[in-house]
């Protein structure tokens, strides 16, 4: 049945690539990766394979892959992606010594991609596993070893119907789950191969944080002066990461009326549709980062980041961030606003987060279902200063103790 579904898969993507881009270049890729891998493999070196579906799972593999790389250079290393918003974004990720798409998980292109490489080793990020590929790579001894998991009830391995799709997980060589509701599921259905080690993200989200690029424009927004002003004190500033128009709808009504606080917008879809819509909704003095200068941004109170690549360095100028996504399909980074000892607001759609519930435990994330929960919050932060920095630090200590994942799994598997 799995076979069957992947071929009328395949089909569909083929038919979806005549009408889609983002498909189109997917379709592409996976085509190409063969050629790729004969092109640049190197019959006399060793591979260790990583693969991330996307640019997410990429993130959270990277800690593994520098590590590596520092530790172990007698080895190289493969990178794969399925997802195009992955593969066109990290291409030329200069951590790994070959990048690709993975082709789909027939049996004839798992055959034909194992064969071109030989890896001594793969890891696979979070929730990918893939039937073929995995019965290959356990028919030839190679260890397969999954990172960051984290397993549900309602998946398909856990139900009834789902018994001979659950025959995949047998042939990973360990689990590295993220908590312990993962390791008694897996544990439930005879695989006992697991360790909690947490997610390997909060030990990257410490490396982005140290890397943090200096923005002498998001700086002079922040001082209200370039170069910061006479007395050093900052204006206090709003952060909304990655933010939608549900997300956008509530933070700026509110802080329309608060001349008090300066706003920063990081939307999570750049197009000149999305950044005239956020425009239309302002009626504060606004810039956009990439036409804008110090000396205007100083004198503006909304400024809109229209590029990609800042915000986990944007996270570093702001009092209070929000994290978008939580009123559609799943909010987005909260550690990389966490890190920076920052109470963090988010949507709804926030259950299946680890990390979120961690942060609303502490009371470092605040859930808002709506525009009157969110000023209700707002208005406690802005009344007691003291409370932000109370929230702000109680988020940063889930990041301090949560991270170290990546050693555990570096430790356990070289």
């Amino acid at each position: 049945m799995y076979n069957i579904a992947i071929y009328l898969y395949l089909i569909g993507v083929a038919i979806a690539s005549l009408f889609n881009e983002k498909v189109r270049k997917m379709w592409r890729g996976e085509r190409q990766a063969i050629k790729i891998l004969k092109e640049k493999v190197d019959p006399t070196a060793q591979y260790v394979w990583f693969h991330a579906a996307s640019l997410g799972e990429f993130e959270q593999g990277r800690p593994l892959m520098e590590r590596l790389r520092q530790e172990h250079p007698e080895y190289k290393i493969l990178l794969t992606f399925f997802s195009p918003s992955g593969y066109e974004v990290r291409k030329d990720y200069k951590g790994a010594d070959i990048v690709c798409y993975l082709p789909l998980d027939t049996i004839r292109n798992s055959r034909r991609f194992l064969r071109a490489v030989r890896p001594v080793m793969a890891f696979f990020i979070k929730y990918e596993f893939w039937y073929n590929y995995f019965h290959i790579l356990q028919h030839r001894g190679v260890p397969v070893y999954s990172v960051s998991c984290i397993f549900r009830p309602n998946q398909i391995f856990f139900r009834w119907y789902g018994k001979q799709y659950a025959r995949v997980l047998h042939c990973v060589t360990k689990f590295f789950v993220q908590n312990e509701e993962s390791q008694q599921l897996l544990q439930g259905i005879g695989i006992d191969r697991s360790e909690v080690v947490g997610d390997t993200r909060f030990d990257r989200v410490l490396q982005i944080r140290d890397a943090a690029k200096h923005l002498p424009i998001v700086e002079a927004f922040r001082y209200g002066s370039v170069g910061g002003n006479a007395e050093g004190t900052p204006i206090k500033t709003f952060v909304a990461g990655s933010s939608w128009g549900p997300d956008e709808d509530i933070f700026i009504r509110y802080f329309n009326e608060r001349h008090d606080w300066r706003l920063i917008i990081a939307p999570h879809v750049i197009n000149e549709e999305h950044l005239q819509q956020i425009l239309s909704k302002l009626q504060r003095k606004t810039v956009r980062y990439t036409q804008t200068t110090p000396e205007e941004a100083a004198q503006a109170e909304c400024l809109i980041i229209d590029c990609f690549g800042l915000l986990s360095s944007i996270y570093n100028y702001g009092d209070v961030a929000y994290v978008g996504g939580g009123f559609g399909v799943g909010i987005h980074n909260v550690l990389e606003a966490a890190v920076w000892h920052m109470p963090v607001f988010f949507g709804p759609n926030n259950k299946h987060f680890q990390e979120a519930q961690w942060l609303l435990q502490s009371k470092g994330g605040i859930e808002i279902m709506s525009f009157d929960d969110f000023k209700i919050q707002m208005d406690r932060f802005i009344a007691a200063p003291g409370l932000i920095r109370e929230r702000g630090n109680a988020a940063a200590k889930v990041v301090e103790e949560h991270t170290g994942a990546t050693k555990r799994v570096m430790n356990d598997c070289f």
